[in-house]
């Protein structure tokens, strides 16, 4: 008789679960895609521009949204993600982008067989959203090396800084917020770049 009882109320737990239900919360990968609205053909007597691979500060490892807490804090979301860790983004954006500049003969990745007369490194260093400040924020540190004299010469290093006006926590507006700041971080860094290699100690 014990026996059958438990096997009652065993049957009866299983259908009503003590446990509280949580909503289902479905991840969602945001992609990282910025081009430069006006493509220019490549310059044939241009250098060749390497740029390697960028570089993520501690904490930007993470594809998970990121933005400040009222506390001060960082609030890393884990539902809502970069399709790709943002360094790896922004490095993929800051190439095309260089390329579609008209500057350069050809923009190249590490592993190409085309030898580089520049070559373009960096890391990023902030890439979130600051509510109590309504803005996004990205930076990235680079370094413009000219490989043709020996030894190297360094012809920038600067971080560049962008932001953008944040509407919200949410985390669609902090991802449209980032891609406007990355797109003025950008065409920033060309023009930092331009100056640079044209400059006579660039052309020197």
């Amino acid at each position: 008789m014990r026996r059958r009882v438990w096997l009652v109320g065993a049957a009866g737990l299983a259908g009503c679960s003590v446990l509280p239900r949580q909503p289902y919360l479905q991840k969602r990968d945001w992609p990282l895609l910025v081009r430069r609205p006006v493509a220019l053909p490549p310059r044939p007597d241009g250098p060749v521009l390497l740029v390697r691979n960028i570089q993520a500060a501690p904490g930007l490892e993470t594809r998970g949204v990121q933005w400040k807490l009222p506390d001060g804090s960082l609030h890393v979301d884990f539902y809502e993600q970069w399709a790709v860790p943002p360094a790896q983004a922004v490095e993929d954006a800051l190439r095309l982008w260089l390329a579609d500049a008209g500057l350069f003969k050809a923009v190249v990745a590490p592993g190409s067989l085309l030898p580089a007369d520049l070559i373009l490194e960096g890391e990023l260093t902030e890439f979130l959203g600051d509510p109590q400040a309504e803005v996004a924020r990205v930076a990235l540190a680079v370094v413009l090396l000219d490989e043709r004299p020996k030894p190297l010469r360094v012809l920038l290093q600067k971080t560049e800084r962008a932001t953008a006006p944040l509407a919200s926590t949410q985390p669609p507006a902090v991802v449209q917020a980032l891609q406007a700041a990355l797109e003025a971080m950008l065409r920033q860094t060309e023009q930092d770049v331009a100056a640079a290699y044209t400059s006579p100690a660039g052309r020197g």
